[in-house]
């Protein structure tokens, strides 16, 4: 039989069938890992001491985030055994852990049963699939990768890129189904475990699509010829050759991670927080942007075939660093106008000392100054904060009035008296003749920071595979991608979150991902390396 050229896939195995075996189990994988995520605002009051919803909710994003904290281990872990006993059998394993920690999420007691073991079990579930993921992503970019020619490689890598985004709208979109079948009290009550439990069976088609793969052709003629690493961490992570690629790696992904969750995860949050919307409408948006959005992956993907994955990429960064605070306020413009209005008006400040806001803190423990930052920031109203008044723990001034200590009902009726309101102006989802000229420009200013999101991801998977030996691409690739992910990615929404309980401006957070962005662009100018035409 004639030998295939390297970096070829034998001609009876078509490729796209390459890229749905690869990609399928990805998606689950992603479905399992940002199911919580889907969810953080909601498993604050389920897993956290109740009283006091910002502190709950940064707590929940802390244990989001920590399953982000433990996937650079994962990329250590799996990736010296993808590089020493192949891609296939590896991510067999990732799947499997990602799948049975997730369907225990599903059996998990809350808050009110268990106590404090709840949260603690939850984070150990979520650093089991952090670990899982951690091992993911890297196995199958490169498993389409290796089996791809240079010329198409950025337009079939770019597949790989889409698998969060779709996980992320099957999440979403089972948690919305399941929300309608069950109604809301159902769900809150025990309805909440079936999306998780769901992992079940989407674990069991994962383990039989993967068991039907071939090993990567290139993998197995290293292996054949000798050319195995025999350490693929040391040399990934201390061989002066390959230091040069990794920082450039860690620069690069940073921006790749930042603009995928600024643009299609901390937009639900913001949008069930600031704008005030109930789950059902959020994530209908969501969804819509996000499924439009798909085009522009597969599309930068492609164009960095043909003019190179340095130009689209670079292009991608500068664009969502420009673009995400005035998207921002757009949503805020266009889904609580009455809010804006109010607060130009009759501005809002708390008069205190500062609030160190503590997710273990039960109410009880809450002084005045808290429980008013909460109740302001569970409204969606920013407020400036300011030194304590001579005598008083807690002053608030909404515009002319003045309020000492807090009582919720007289603070409510000063705000109403100041116009600010107490629902969303976007009208609730519950069917697609319900969507308006309001719902679609909330769509369009999401899908804007997709598309910076798509031309900074989508050609990512081929740079990342074809600046790096195959000896130890598994590794080399895995480490930066996973500790930006978890770094920069994971932990964004709980930065931006506890920047905006800090300050008390709803944009406050928005600062960390611009400034993420244009750093990595700045640096990305000098370290990213043309790699387009590069052979595997």
């Amino acid at each position: 039989m004639t030998p295939q050229p390297p970096g070829t896939l034998p001609a009876q195995t078509p490729m796209p069938r390459v890229i749905i075996a690869a990609s399928t189990g990805t998606v689950f994988e992603y479905y399992d890992f940002l199911l919580y995520g889907s969810l953080a605002t909601f498993f604050g009051a389920l897993f956290f001491p109740p009283g006091n919803e910002t502190a709950a909710l940064l707590g929940s994003l802390a244990t989001f985030g920590a399953g982000f904290a433990v996937r650079p281990l994962g990329a250590l872990l799996f990736g010296r055994l993808g590089d020493r006993v192949g891609r296939k059998r590896t991510f067999l394993i990732t799947i499997v852990l990602m799948g049975l920690s997730t369907a225990l999420v599903g059996v998990l007691p809350s808050f009110e049963t268990i106590g404090w073991w709840a949260p603690a079990l939850l984070v150990l579930l979520r650093l089991v699939q952090g670990l899982a993921l951690g091992g993911e992503f890297g196995g199958a970019a490169l498993y389409i990768a290796e089996h791809s020619g240079s010329e198409r490689r950025g337009f079939f890598t770019s597949w790989i890129q889409t698998t969060g985004t779709i996980g992320l709208v099957l999440s979403l979109l089972v948690i919305v189904a399941c929300r309608a079948m069950l109604g809301e009290e159902d769900f809150r009550a025990w309805g909440w475990r079936i999306p998780f439990l769901f992992s079940v069976l989407l674990l069991g088609l994962s383990v039989y699509v993967r068991t039907r793969l071939q090993e990567s052709p290139l993998f197995e003629e290293l292996k054949r010829s000798g050319g195995l690493s025999e350490s693929p961490i040391m040399e990934s992570l201390f061989e002066r050759a390959n230091l040069g690629r990794m920082f450039a790696a860690v620069v690069v992904t940073a921006a790749m991670a930042i603009s995928w969750y600024t643009a299609q995860f901390y937009s639900l949050v913001f949008m069930q927080t600031a704008l005030l919307l109930d789950s059902a409408t959020s994530s209908t948006i969501l969804v819509i942007a996000l499924l439009i959005g798909v085009a522009v992956y597969v599309g930068a993907g492609a164009l960095s075939d043909r003019i190179g994955r340095r130009p689209v990429m670079l292009f991608g960064m500068i664009f969502t660093a420009l673009s995400i605070m005035p998207a921002y306020r757009g949503l805020l413009d266009v889904g609580n106008p009455q809010m804006a209005q109010a607060q130009l008006a009759s501005p809002v400040t708390v008069h205190a000392a500062p609030t160190r806001f503590d997710p273990l803190a039960s109410a009880a423990d809450l002084d005045a100054a808290t429980r008013v930052r909460d109740y302001l920031a569970k409204r969606g109203i920013s407020y400036a904060n300011a030194a304590p008044m001579p005598g008083q723990n807690v002053v608030v001034q909404v515009g002319d009035e003045t309020l000492e200590g807090f009582t919720p009902e007289r603070l409510a009726a000063v705000l109403a008296s100041e116009g600010y309101p107490t629902t969303s102006a976007v009208k609730a989802i519950s069917s697609p003749r319900d969507l308006d000229s309001r719902h679609l420009s909330l769509i369009g200013l999401i899908l804007v920071m997709i598309v910076g999101a798509g031309l900074t991801c989508g050609p990512g998977a081929a740079w990342l595979a074809e600046i790096f030996p195959t000896r130890i691409r598994y590794t080399s690739l895995s480490v930066p991608y996973h500790l930006t992910s978890a770094w920069f990615g994971g932990f964004m929404p709980l930065t931006a979150a506890w920047l905006v309980a800090r300050s008390g401006n709803l944009l406050e957070g928005l600062w960390y991902p611009v400034i993420v962005m244009s750093t990595s662009f700045v640096l990305s100018l000098f370290l990213m390396k043309e790699s387009r035409g590069n052979q595997l």
